[in-house]
């Protein structure tokens, strides 16, 4: 294991739902290439559709104006 930690740590057992979107070329060799980091540093398989939701939350967790707004609302998954 590398002593470096990529920013997206071990993921979670977590309960999900089906959903697609289209991206780049570049993006999706861009997110294999990180799923391969990943698997690496972790030493857990890992292919990148399973990374991208988790990658999605970190990205959203770290969105203060996103926060902020959805607190105003409160509810975490809108209503």
């Amino acid at each position: 294991m590398s002593a470096n930690k990529l920013r997206l740590g071990p993921l979670p057992k977590t309960e999900t739902v089906r959903f697609s979107f289209n991206c780049s070329k570049a993006l999706q060799a861009d997110l294999e290439q990180y799923a391969t980091l990943h698997a690496q540093t972790y030493g857990e398989p890992v292919d990148a559709p399973t990374l991208v939701p988790h990658m999605l939350e970190a990205f959203m967790a770290r969105d203060r104006e996103f926060r902020k707004r959805r607190s105003a609302h409160g509810s975490r998954h809108g209503a």
